[in-house]
């Protein structure tokens, strides 16, 4: 009877592994109910192409032990799953509060002060100690993810803002604050994101998530600090304020990917604005060859219910027509009671919108002359183009550092891309890269021989048939770095 249950069970992975997969990559966050080895594995065979560590919550010891089990689980089933560890920048918090929690009344006056006390009715106490200086008048102050508005009547400059209640109600301790008006003056890389940095790097992570990132120059620190460990990490700017949203091209410029991290972004800006804001940062980060993820709130009714809402099926499925490289569970695989089953809705939502409708061969506007990349922007570009006109089934993309990779995928075309690299460090980072599947491949001496084995190990891997028409773009000679120069069209 046990080798029976073991039979079917192993059967029963297999089935998760051939499965087809959605071209826009899965990114789950994990958390109390999802740090175990049986759940990783099983979120990993479920489709789960990124495992997001967040670092605002538990220790670095149970981070350490995540972050190890999935390291083990990738190279046990050659999943090539990213990690990215999201660090919790200068989050605002009120403190402790009377009974821990208290009500504001409407109309009502507040005074935030950054002395230490416990909370009132009528005194609030806030963790960013330059408020007084950097707050104005008629500013809004929003607590609990704008649950709670207040506007700034005065402050004293030194530690006391005065405020009035415009919407009041229940406030609980440590609630986080929002100040979508005021030009706070705190650097995005705190001490603690430094320390909680220093040990993401040491533990081998892919991606590092960068908060509240406001100009393209608070990406700086964060990357001095990856540059100097020399380890070669990417990372993620998450936008959240509407100083990131006004500095949003030279941000996709510096960052290596963008976060559409919505939860802090829907309270610091209209909530009416964000659907369109989504819709153009995806935009720019594809006209940009820049990964682009989708975050929060996605399936937040599954963090208790075992299906979405239409409302958020809905979400999903405008996320990937729009065209964002990868899609996040957040509370719904932290916290929730079935981080499974959101697994499967956001892939079966995926899949079935990429199915039905999805416009694929988006030939954006034609390479800049101008640029220093245009020779391997016009291949990337006229390669797509012959891909659709040929019905390819593969494109296969030869790169060193995944530029080509994700300019090819930019265009979003409907053939598979299949990135064969020597370079080790790139394998894993791909599997946030929209319909990306990396593979490594070490001798790139002949342009031939390498052209003919690539074809060799997808058919091997039942990624191609015998027949089809593949494609390869890379550069001739093949050991030239960073200039793609050749399309080569065959039948595998």
């Amino acid at each position: 009877m046990f080798f029976l249950v073991k039979s079917v069970i192993f059967a029963f992975q297999i089935l998760l592994q051939m499965k087809i997969n959605p071209k826009t990559k899965i990114i789950a966050s994990i958390g109390p109910g999802t740090s175990s080895e049986d759940m990783l594995e099983d979120l990993m065979m479920r489709g789960v192409n990124v495992f997001r560590i967040n670092l605002s919550h538990d220790t670095h010891e149970n981070h350490r032990q995540v972050i190890r089990r999935i390291h083990a689980l990738d190279k046990k089933h050659r999943a090539h799953v990213a990690i990215l560890a999201d660090l919790q920048g200068p989050k605002l918090r009120i403190g402790e509060v009377e009974n821990d929690h208290i009500i504001l009344e409407d109309n009502s006056e507040v005074v935030i002060t950054t002395r230490k006390c416990t909370g009132s009715a009528t005194m609030l106490y806030i963790s960013y100690q330059d408020f007084p200086k950097d707050a104005r008048a008629g500013e809004a102050v929003l607590i609990d993810d704008g649950k709670i508005k207040l506007e700034v009547i005065e402050s004293d400059g030194i530690e006391n803002v005065r405020t009035r209640v415009i919407h009041g109600g229940e406030v609980s301790s440590r609630k986080g604050v929002n100040l979508p008006n005021t030009r706070i003056s705190l650097p995005s890389l705190t001490e603690k994101d430094i320390e909680d940095a220093c040990f993401a790097i040491e533990e081998g992570v892919h991606w590092i998530g960068l908060s509240f990132v406001r100009t393209a120059q608070d990406l700086k620190p964060l990357r001095m600090l990856i540059h100097s460990s020399n380890r070669p990490i990417y990372i993620m700017a998450k936008i959240e304020k509407p100083e990131a949203i006004a500095n949003i091209d030279d941000i996709i410029l510096d960052a290596d990917g963008i976060m559409v991290a919505r939860g802090d972004l829907g309270v610091e800006i209209p909530f009416d604005q964000v659907p369109v804001v989504q819709k153009r940062i995806v935009k720019k980060c594809l006209i940009n060859a820049k990964p682009c993820v989708i975050a929060t709130q996605m399936l937040e009714s599954m963090i208790t219910h075992f299906r979405p809402t239409r409302a958020e099926a809905n979400d999903v499925a405008n996320a990937v027509m729009d065209g964002a490289d990868a899609v996040m569970l957040s509370g719904e695989t932290a916290i929730g009671r079935f981080p499974k089953e959101a697994v499967d809705a956001m892939h079966s939502i995926a899949l079935y919108t990429e199915n039905h409708d999805f416009p694929y061969e988006r030939m954006w506007a034609e390479p800049n002359k101008n640029s220093i990349t245009y020779l391997r922007d016009s291949i990337c570009y006229n390669a797509v183009y012959m891909a659709a006109q040929t019905n390819v089934k593969a494109i296969i993309v030869f790169t060193n550092s995944g530029y080509t990779a994700r300019k090819v995928a930019s265009y979003r075309p409907h053939a598979k891309i299949h990135v064969f690299t020597n370079n080790e460090n790139l394998i894993h980072k791909m599997s946030i890269l929209w319909g990306a599947k990396a593979f490594f491949y070490s001798d790139f001496s002949n342009i031939d021989e390498t052209i003919t084995e690539s074809i060799r190990r997808l058919k091997a891997e039942g990624e191609i048939e015998s027949g089809d028409i593949v494609m390869h773009v890379g550069s001739t000679p093949i050991t030239k770095k960073g200039s793609a120069n050749m399309v080569r069209l065959s039948r595998a």
